[in-house]
């Protein structure tokens, strides 16, 4: 995956509803060419699905999560990929210290959760992962 590539994902995780022309105006090539990378994507697994992502306060009773994620060796930019085609993703985050990513997870319920989950660990490149469910909030002010 180039840069190209990664900027393409980019831009269909911020409106995956984008036309063909409105991605290649702002990725400055053809439609031909947009249209071929996102066949490649969706070929190769990097994409999976499109899905749609609604305010936090607009969303049912579900379960939050939070997955603290270590990558093996330089597959940074493979994994990032892959999670931001995960539907359970709703957030992921470039982090130091002991872990190098921090993936924000929403689920319906527990089995949906460990699905989810199940599916990151089946990505090549993910080494350890640790997740926290999210149980209460307090605000402060």
């Amino acid at each position: 995956m180039d840069s190209t590539d990664q900027q393409l994902l980019a831009l269909l995780r911020q409106d995956a509803r984008a036309s063909v022309a409105a991605l290649a105006k702002k990725l400055k090539v053809s439609r031909g060419t947009v249209t071929n990378r996102i066949a490649r994507l969706q070929g190769d697994g990097v994409i999976t699905g499109y899905t749609v992502r609604l305010r936090p306060d607009s969303l049912p009773a579900g379960i939050s999560a939070w997955t603290s994620i270590t990558i093996e060796g330089n597959q940074t930019r493979e994994v990032i990929a892959h999670l931001l085609g995960e539907p359970g993703v709703a957030a992921l985050h470039d982090t130091n210290g002991r872990w190098d990513l921090l993936a924000e997870l929403r689920a319906e319920n527990l089995n949906e959760l460990a699905r989810v989950l199940e599916r990151m660990r089946l990505i090549k490149g993910i080494g350890a992962t640790e997740t926290s469910i999210h149980l209460q909030t307090y605000k402060i002010g």
